[in-house]
């Protein structure tokens, strides 16, 4: 890839804000201020809106000829920039009404632990697993992408062995310790997931993280990958456990559901459905509201047979296995002074129950509730 140009630029300023902001996103746009996405909140800075100009002169400045060129021919460009001792930003570049609009992604490199972002213990448990395909679900900026850094930097660190990921963009950048890892973003060093995960299994990885699986190649893959002994990651836009399994069905025709069906019933290891929460401690920006199903005979019998609607009582009725549903894992939280009772009934899906259990009255169970 052709190296930016390295003179000084008006818009490193913004891209130093935003690091030191620990901002995950910059928008530029004409006739806006600057917006930076800090902890999944849309913010405008700076003292005042940007014309078509401004932006074209600051993105300009950072592209090279041949980049210039290329943007000038397709009216879009993807490429990465580089401060030293700041960070690496990800950055698209597009025509937006007749006018240069940039959109740019920050790159981390620090990865949080499953400590720093309380994640339950369990996901030590799921990240360890040697073989399987397990899933990250949650709506658009629920922390999917976090979490999975997460459990493949806790691998890292714990298990020797082969690790490639197939991202886009890339948002954390791994340094090899115990295992290796190879990261492909899509657009720079592969020209789609499908001609990444064509090839995968020939480039000999242990663990794979497919990122989002937006199509039936997709999940085919990763359930392929599973099946021959490989550790998968992927992530869904899913509200739940069972709406993730539903919804990996419902990338496929009718008539090729049920043998997918019987693989996920057999590969499928563990689902983590998350939804961040503003916490009720300063020092802590967002927790994560988890569900957790992890794949036992009685899930899986379920999945085989078409009672997916059965899978929530078996979550609620398994914590000893490290399985939890949301009101527990926002129950957990109240407990922790993570969260308060308002906010923890206002993301609750089922608000009523969490008052119950807030009352010591487990409605699954008809008694206390055993903490």
């Amino acid at each position: 890839m052709e190296e930016p140009k390295k003179e000084a630029k008006e818009i490193d300023k913004l891209f130093i804000a935003l690091a030191k902001n620990k901002g995950s996103d910059m928008h530029l746009k004409t006739g806006l201020k600057p917006v930076f996405r800090i902890a999944t909140v849309l913010h405008e800075v700076g003292n005042y809106p940007l014309s078509a100009a401004d932006i074209k002169r600051f993105i300009y400045q950072i592209m090279s000829d041949t980049q210039t060129k290329r943007f000038e021919a397709e009216n879009n460009l993807d490429f990465a920039y580089e401060i030293e001792g700041v960070g690496r930003f990800r950055i698209n570049v597009f025509q937006e009404r007749g006018t240069v609009a940039v959109a740019v992604r920050r790159v981390n490199t620090e990865i949080p632990s499953f400590a720093d972002l309380h994640l339950p213990p369990v996901i030590q448990k799921i990240a360890m697993m040697k073989e399987g395909l397990v899933v990250v679900s949650g709506v658009t900026g629920s922390g999917k992408s976090t979490t999975l850094a997460s459990m493949v930097q806790y691998i890292n660190d714990n298990r020797k062995c082969h690790i490639i990921t197939i991202e886009d963009p890339i948002e954390y950048l791994f340094k090899d310790s115990k295992s290796f890892i190879n990261q492909r973003e899509i657009g720079i060093d592969v020209a789609s997931f499908n001609a990444a995960l064509k090839y995968i299994v020939r480039q000999n990885p242990d663990v794979i993280l497919v990122g989002e699986m937006r199509d039936s190649e997709s999940v085919e893959a990763g359930l392929m990958a599973a099946e021959t002994g490989h550790l998968v990651f992927g992530t869904l836009h899913a509200s739940n456990a069972t709406q993730t399994v539903s919804r990996m069905l419902d990338l496929f025709p009718a008539e090729r559901q049920e043998l997918i069906r019987q693989n996920l019933a057999l590969n499928l290891k563990a689902v983590l459905c998350q939804k961040l929460a503003p916490s009720a401690k300063k020092e802590v920006r967002v927790v994560p509201a988890a569900e957790v199903m992890l794949t036992n005979s009685t899930i899986q019998k379920f999945i085989q047979n078409k009672e997916d609607k059965k899978i929530p009582d078996v979550i609620k009725t398994s914590i000893d296995e490290g399985m939890q549903d949301f009101n527990r894992s926002l129950y957990q939280f109240i407990k922790e002074g993570l969260l308060t009772e308002e906010i923890a009934l206002k993301y609750s899906p089922n608000a009523e129950q969490l008052r119950m259990n807030l009352k010591g009255i487990s409605l699954e169970e008809g008694h206390k509730i055993i903490s």
